[in-house]
Order: C-alpha cells, then structure tokens, then sequence
C-alpha cells in the first residue's frame, strides 16, 4: 500500500498532506514530517533529520524500530573534554558532539542518555574499549538479524545485530542466562536533559 502511494504522488506530481500514527508509514512517504504530541508540534524535518537529531526524548522514542535505549547517566567534564558514565562505566563522546556541548555550554549534569539498538555491538569481555555486561532474557532470531534483549543493572536493553556478522555460534541465537558485553560508538550517543529536551540540537 505504501508503495502505491508513493508511486500515485510521483505520477501526478503534487504536495500531500498525509496524517498517521505508524512512524513506519511517516518515515517512508514523507519528504519532510511533523511530529505532534498533545496537540503541540514536536520536531519538524526530512525523515533521516528526525532519526538522526531527535530534539527530545518524544521524538527519539517515537522514531525507529525497534526503539532507542535510553539510559540514567551522568554528564561529565573534565580537562575541557566532556563524556558520559552510565552503568558505573565512562563513554567517550565525538568531537563533534563535544563541539556542539561547548557551544550551547552544557554544565555536567544528571542525563539520559540514548542510543538506537542498531548502534550498539558485542564485544569480548576482555576489550579495551569501555563495555558493560549484561545477561540475555530474550533472543529474537528476524533472519537477517537477531534482536537480542538484554538485562544490565536492572536495565532492559535491545540490541539489534546483523546475523551475518555473528561468529557461526551465535547465528541460531543465544541463550537466556547468557553473559555478553557490549558497546557503543562515541558518534551515535543521544543526550537529553532532565527537562526531555536535546543537548545536542
């Protein structure tokens, strides 16, 4: 159906005005999308702008499937170079996030902290990078993926990885009990302050 509609707006060439509630529909029929809640306008942009910025915890949590984790943790600075602890473990932030901290001059604070399920990978315990460990309630195979959710702290978290980059024992799944760390990139983390509102954007 959806494609159909695509193909309608392109054949006859004319602005539509298309209103739903399945984030899915919005992300691929719309060239830009309005994100409403209560009435009041949330965030307004291209489909890949809205996934990308999300300008508050609203939008981040309503855009993507599944949806983005979202974490307590703790801004923090130090030597003018700001990063994140959640978990009792410290996380790097890119310099471009670091960029766009200094120049709205966020102060160290309580946040949450977000990140898709696809932005986040396995590692071995033994890695250098900062990781945290977590125990396997759920593995979901999907075919080309495995949304594997996980508990770390008390935390629910979902991690989405691609089947074909599993070593071959993990490609039917894993099992609940299981131990596994994991991590995330310093490009891909969400900041949001207490108030929901981006740090960032």
């Amino acid at each position: 159906m959806r494609a159909e509609i695509i193909k309608l707006r392109q054949r006859i060439d004319t602005t539509f005005v298309y209103v739903t509630h399945d984030q899915t529909e919005a992300m691929t029929l719309g060239d830009r999308i309005v994100i409403m809640k209560d009435g009041l306008i949330q965030q307004i942009g291209t489909p890949q702008q809205v996934f990308d910025c999300p300008s508050n915890l609203f939008v981040a949590g309503f855009i993507g499937t599944p949806q983005m984790n979202f974490f307590d943790a703790k801004l923090q600075k130090s030597n003018d170079e700001y990063y994140v602890t959640v978990c009792g473990v410290d996380f790097g932030i890119s310099q471009e996030k670091q960029q766009l901290l200094r120049e709205k001059g966020v102060e160290p604070q309580d946040i949450t902290l977000g990140v898709r399920p696809e932005h986040i990978m396995l590692c071995s315990e033994t890695a250098l990078e900062s990781h945290i460990k977590a125990t396997v309630d759920v593995s979901e195979m999907m075919g080309s993926s495995i949304h594997l959710h996980v508990n770390a702290e008390g935390k629910d978290v979902v991690i989405v990885l691609a089947t074909v980059d599993l070593p071959a024992e993990h490609r039917n799944g894993f099992h609940y009990g299981d131990t596994v760390n994991f991590t995330f990139g310093a490009n891909v983390v969400h900041l949001f302050g207490k108030d929901g509102k981006s740090l960032l954007y």
